[in-house]
């Protein structure tokens, strides 16, 4: 039975979760939500979508309602992912920030950073920058990574990575280089960039005094497509609000900013476009 056959059940769904985090779905995506929330609901033996938003209540809903959030997430990533905005940070951004840094730790911020492959590879990337340019970044950087689920944010603290998902973007020699090999075929990244970076729950739709501000970058790469365009909007100029001027932000290669203008500048990298923030007035 699927569970999108009663059409106000879907329709009462899609303003829940937009309501919650901010994913827009479409007409169309009855089939995802179908696929996605059939164990849950059989889980807590829940016949039908309107039962299951009558239980999402903030107070004694809260495990559930992160438990659908978790499983309507997608976390799709993988390491070093698309290439250049990590050479751009390499070869660009770490030369022209590190210059007036002096002992002070470059912040860098992950949003949706799901299993964690996109905060170390951050990691990874500046390790190799130090070592081809030593005395440069000196006090290194710092990484805060947010993401809003639970369930991915465990996975990417823990840094323990099956051969599968090494396998999509992390090279041999990266890998030999910068993980353990563990009995049990797995393999964790080393505590030198683990302790680089501050896992932390965050839902994009508010609680940004937590994750902190005057961030020299921001990555927010492949999240803002599930968002109306209001909701976007409203997201980039908080994060703008968390850069310091002239700080960078690095979308995803499908996104762009339209309308924001008095925010952000944008530069043509070849390949790759990244946004400078603009004074705050």
């Amino acid at each position: 039975m699927s569970l999108t056959n009663q059409p106000d059940g879907y329709q009462v769904f899609r303003a829940f979760l937009e309501d919650a985090c901010g994913i827009l779905l479409g007409e169309n995506k009855a089939y995802l939500v179908n696929s996605r929330l059939k164990p849950v609901l059989a889980k807590h033996d829940i016949s039908d979508l309107n039962q299951l938003v009558s239980k999402l209540t903030p107070t004694s809903g809260r495990a559930l309602r992160e438990e659908v959030i978790d499983a309507m997430t997608t976390n799709e990533t993988l390491w070093f992912r698309d290439a250049h905005p990590f050479n751009i940070l390499k070869n660009n951004l770490f030369p022209e920030l590190a210059e007036n840094l002096g002992f002070t730790p470059l912040k860098i911020w992950s949003a949706a950073c799901s299993t964690g492959q996109e905060p170390y590879s951050i990691a990874i990337t500046s390790k190799e920058y130090q070592e081809s340019n030593p005395g440069k970044l000196k006090a290194g950087i710092k990484v805060v990574a947010t993401d809003i689920s639970s369930t991915v944010l465990a996975a990417a603290k823990s840094g323990l990575y099956e051969m599968l998902a090494l396998g999509r973007g992390m090279s041999e020699s990266r890998l030999k280089q910068h993980f353990n090999a563990l009995s049990d075929g797995r393999w964790e990244i080393k505590k030198e960039f683990k302790s680089l970076i501050d896992f932390q729950i965050l839902n994009l739709m508010d609680g940004y005094q937590r994750v902190g501000s005057n961030f020299d970058i921001i990555f927010c790469r492949n999240v803002l497509i599930y968002f109306s365009p209001d909701l976007k909007r409203e997201i980039l100029i908080k994060m703008h609000a968390c850069l310091k001027p002239g700080g960078y932000l690095l979308l995803g290669a499908s996104e762009s900013l339209n309308g924001l203008s008095d925010y952000y500048e944008m530069e043509q990298c070849r390949p790759g476009i990244i946004y400078r923030a603009k004074s705050r007035n």
